[in-house]
């Protein structure tokens, strides 16, 4: 891979820039466009692989005065050809630059060298499912779920009871190993974590039986959550300490439950209101009745439906709704009249439809509610 665009400009700095600031810029870029941290680029590599060119060679004062009067060609005349294939990944690549141990952790908040203080555990998330009467009355729910916990019979230490804890033999206590190598910027020298103590500095003599020297394994603990009333599908609940063990002493993750709530064939959740339909006979909502219609948790409630009723007239039941998770008055249950007129009517039922159709005046069909009213009344509105 090798830059078309202006060294400067790739970097974003002046032609008479001074050292520090083309370090600067570089460590900018390095950090906006590290594929490590920058996921969602996939070109973010080969920018940045651009910017190292580019910081490769304004950071070399012979190299950078042959750019500056030649340009590429000069630089290419001269035997200079940027090549980041010799590396393994992009990290070894600031490591170049930049020096192991510590500048690269710098440059993205972590610590360098060997891992020190306590961790806290990462959290976990689980899922569970409920009723939609059980949101509205509160519930218990049993979940589990895998988390790495400290292993009981080391306390988390990796050793077995009564046995020491030594200085790694292969780090000798640094955490660190470092290999050198040859490449196409000189020799240069590597530094990893230990991947015997795996940058602890600190081993067992008699590795732990249970978790083999680990201090953690994977368990699948059973949690009995409180789903309180008036929760919604969709929301979580924390519950704090029951996630991934911390390290080194550190505290334990959270746990967050995902709550699935499942549809109710006789409602429809709106907010802390529900909804619900009822069939009524064109010639009953005309005259007038009482259906019974079911609520979520009180059984069934008598609703009149006053005569006269249009279709798609929505009645309220007042607090019969879902109760609120912030403590304010219960939601309401509307319940939308469906008016259904009657079909396969036989001689005696047309004759008698017939005689009320005959009967009708301007004044039983009127209506005081305009187009709009109408239309907003039939799309539930």
């Amino acid at each position: 891979m090798s830059s078309t665009r202006d060294y400067y400009e790739v970097l974003g700095v002046t032609r008479d820039a001074d050292d520090a600031t083309i370090k600067k810029a570089f460590r900018r870029l390095a950090r906006e466009l590290h594929p490590d941290v920058n996921r969602h680029d996939p070109d973010a590599e080969e920018k940045f692989k651009e910017a190292a060119e580019a910081y490769e060679v304004l950071s070399d004062s012979e190299r950078r005065a042959t750019y500056d009067r030649y340009g590429r060609e000069g630089l290419r005349s001269g035997g200079y050809a940027p090549n980041f294939d010799a590396f393994t990944s992009v990290s070894d690549i600031f490591e170049a630059f930049f020096g192991g141990g510590g500048a690269f952790g710098d440059l993205f908040g972590m610590a360098g060298g060997r891992a020190t203080g306590a961790l806290q555990g990462g959290d976990v998330a689980v899922s569970a499912e409920i009723q939609l009467v059980d949101a509205a009355r509160g519930a218990k729910v049993d979940v589990s779920y895998e988390a790495v916990e400290l292993c009981e019979h080391c306390h988390g230490n990796g050793a077995e009871p009564g046995t020491p804890i030594e200085t790694c033999p292969r780090c000798q206590g640094t955490g660190q190993l470092q290999a050198v190598s040859r490449t196409p910027f000189g020799q240069m020298v590597r530094t990893t974590a230990c991947d015997v103590c795996h940058g602890e500095g600190k081993v067992a003599r008699d590795p732990c039986k249970v978790c083999r020297g680990r201090g953690r394994k994977v368990e699948r603990p059973k949690v009995k959550v409180d789903v309180p009333a008036g929760i919604a599908d969709g929301q979580r609940i924390r519950i704090a300490g029951r996630g991934h063990a911390g390290e080194r002493g550190g505290p334990p993750g959270d746990l967050y439950v995902l709550v699935r709530v499942r549809e109710d064939p006789r409602f429809v959740r709106d907010g802390d209101d529900l909804v619900t339909a009822v069939d009524v006979a064109a010639p009953l909502a005309a005259l007038g009745t009482k259906v019974q219609v079911d609520t979520i948790d009180r059984g069934p409630v008598d609703v009149e439906i006053p005569a006269g009723t249009q279709p798609h007239e929505t009645l309220i039941v007042r607090g019969a709704g879902m109760p609120s998770l912030r403590g304010r008055h219960p939601g309401n249950l509307r319940v939308l009249v469906n008016v259904v007129v009657p079909r396969h009517l036989n001689k005696e039922q047309r004759e008698l439809v017939q005689q009320l159709a005959d009967s009708m005046t301007d004044h039983n069909l009127r209506s005081d509610e305009g187009l709009f009213g109408k239309l907003k009344r039939a799309f539930g509105g």
